[in-house]
């Protein structure tokens, strides 16, 4: 069943979009991976190409989700520039309260004006559609479920997480004059190294593009271990 048989000539509101993204998270684990998404989204733009139903799928101020995903992040850069912004505590997830100013924000840039209320059922929405460990909060990995699967990054660097114990001793090898932190130059020399040792996982010549993505995270070109240990260390039951 498709998108289209699902949504053809019928508005719905956001808790009802829900259930619909529901029907496709395929594997039933209370979120979609990058390919159940890509096909979600990948079949609402051809139902637009056929009968302009995209914009008729939800009313303006509640197709904030496909627009988020769709036109507001350009590149992995950009999303992980985001992140940075609206972690505003620096405490490596966003939680309910950053998320709703993230979504304010977010449809101020579109120039949709909402109320509180309205505001809070998106955040509520949002937590509900990618918490995918129901704590009440988005990881990075989480949020950027928001990017197209081509510039998701972080996709790549799940494979070659290390335990905390292994992160620790790369972060200090590589930080190589001991001052706390990574700059680009040792930032270039960990990923050549990651590369080489994981060719399934990375290819050495988006080498760049990872490299970009990740200093974003940084505090002026200080790459600290809390913002490297976002994309590289495994969480630890």
């Amino acid at each position: 069943m498709t998108a289209e048989t699902h949504l053809q000539g019928v508005e719905i509101s956001a808790a009802q979009f829900f259930e619909i993204w529901h029907h496709y998270d395929s594997d039933g684990n209370g979120y979609m991976d990058g390919k159940e998404l890509q096909n979600f989204i990948q079949e609402l733009q051809q139902a637009r190409k056929k009968a302009g139903l995209l914009a008729q799928i939800l009313p303006t101020e509640e197709n904030f989700l496909l627009f988020f995903r769709c036109q507001q992040l350009k590149s992995s850069e950009d999303f992980m520039q985001t992140w940075r912004k609206y972690d505003s505590d620096h405490s490596g997830f966003i939680d309910s309260e950053e998320l709703k100013s993230f979504l304010k924000d977010l449809l101020q840039k579109a120039n949709k004006q909402i109320e509180d209320s309205k505001l809070t059922e998106y955040t509520e929405i949002m937590l509900r559609m990618f918490d995918a460990n129901n704590d009440g909060k988005l990881e990075l990995t989480e949020l950027a479920r928001l990017l197209p699967v081509q510039e998701n990054f972080l996709i790549k660097f799940q494979g070659v997480k290390m335990c905390a114990k292994e992160f620790n001793k790369a972060f200090e090898m590589y930080d190589q004059d001991g001052n706390g932190y990574i700059d680009e130059h040792e930032l270039d020399a960990l990923l050549k190294d990651l590369c080489e040792k994981n060719k399934k996982e990375l290819d050495i010549n988006n080498l760049a593009t990872y490299k970009k993505s990740i200093m974003a995270l940084s505090d002026g070109g200080k790459l600290y271990r809390a913002e490297l240990a976002l994309i590289l260390c495994a969480e630890e039951n």
